[in-house]
């Protein structure tokens, strides 16, 4: 009884000191290429009132423009989006500070990477005009090994703009149970379901099964419900969103919803989309003409419905992120050059505007811990 006693004022204690929490690090990626950006930046944020105040940053490190923290918290994986060109860099991350130390960087094996996961023991990236995904392995002080698996995507589809004439890996996200890798390829118009062996020494990924989505709408960024049951596929080329149940590696398809006003005829170009941690709401980022974010509240069969859709404040929204409190929503702007602030009512899904804003050189990517 004692022991239980003790176990339970331990328990109570830890949620309360998380719950006091009320600063976090904003860890952000950017493109470095215009000359308004100097690298990774690592920002102190204020959960209570949402200030910012930068901690450090990383230069010498071309195009970091997606990051990802491994799951201990001592190490930052970027990739650096150069073309043919382009590798995957490994840092030693102080989460005190908020300083990254380079440890090495390796070929991404494909050109232009453009999204990055990490677990306890490798790393995988999406080349997007490479058409292809890597597989690393990570040792035991952080570092990279070469690729341990290249898969290369070789089909096409319909887009008449030129953009599906090759393929395009644009994501690689683990399943919430951690068995499979989902990678959606905008180029083919495929989601692919991979199957996982993190410790295999022949082949680490083996396709599951292949998703055709709707032909000419270019599968972006999917995400899942805090619960597992339910995922979400954002499409690039309309803003349209795919809610499917998911259960052991299996993707099914319930719903397909737009992100725009039907006589909206400007350019769309989908971008990220995200649950919150109370899995009750759902955003997404749509870039082009429309710069804008539309809520929609998650029915309990995992359904959406639509709440609103509000501009971002800026050009370019390419990757948001919600506070780890679930009060504010940050949406990155690549071509405005910062990161807007939103006040977010946590019954309602809503966003207002903060006034706050983060003034950094091209951010698309945005990471808390």
């Amino acid at each position: 009884m004692k022991k239980f006693s003790s176990l339970l004022i331990l328990s109570i204690l830890s949620t309360l000191t998380f719950a006091q929490k009320k600063n976090y690090n904003l860890i952000v990626g950017t493109y470095t290429a215009p000359g308004k950006s100097e690298g990774i930046y690592t920002y102190n944020f204020d959960a209570a009132t949402a200030a910012t105040s930068i901690k450090s940053i990383t230069k010498n490190t071309a195009n970091p423009s997606y990051v990802a923290v491994s799951p201990d918290n001592k190490f930052v994986y970027a990739v650096n989006e150069t073309g043919a060109t382009s590798t995957v860099s490994a840092f030693k991350y102080n989460a005190k500070t908020g300083d990254l130390t380079f440890l090495n960087k390796v070929d991404s094996h494909g050109a232009d990477p453009c999204f990055i996961t990490v677990d306890a023991k490798n790393v995988i990236v999406a080349n997007y005009s490479g058409g292809s995904l890597a597989v690393f392995s990570r040792k035991t002080d952080g570092s990279l090994t070469d690729a341990l698996q290249i898969i290369k995507h070789t089909g096409k589809s319909i887009d008449p703009k030129g953009r599906q004439e090759s393929a395009h890996v644009h994501m690689t996200k683990f399943t919430p149970d951690h068995k499979y890798l989902i990678v959606n390829d905008l180029g083919e118009d495929q989601t692919y379901i991979y199957k996982y062996n993190p410790t295999s020494k022949e082949k680490i990924l083996t396709v599951k099964s292949v998703l055709k989505t709707n032909a000419g709408t270019g599968p972006r960024h999917i995400t899942f419900s805090p619960n597992g049951k339910f995922a979400y596929l954002a499409h690039e080329f309309n803003g349209s969103i795919t809610a499917f149940a998911y259960a052991n590696g299996n993707l099914t398809k319930t719903q397909e919803i737009g992100t725009t006003p039907k006589d909206f005829t400007g350019k769309v170009d989908g971008a990220d989309i995200h649950v919150s941690a109370d899995g009750k709401f759902l955003y997404e980022t749509n870039r082009g003409d429309a710069n804008s974010i539309s809520a929609f509240s998650i029915l309990p069969a995992g359904k959406l419905k639509f709440i609103e859709t509000v501009s971002t404040l800026g050009k370019g929204p390419r990757n948001f992120a919600i506070d780890p409190t679930g009060k504010f929503l940050l949406i990155g702007h690549q071509y405005t050059n910062n990161i807007v602030i939103f006040n977010r009512n946590k019954t309602t899904g809503k966003l207002t505007d903060s006034g706050k804003r983060i003034d950094v050189g091209a951010p698309v990517c945005l990471v808390f811990n």
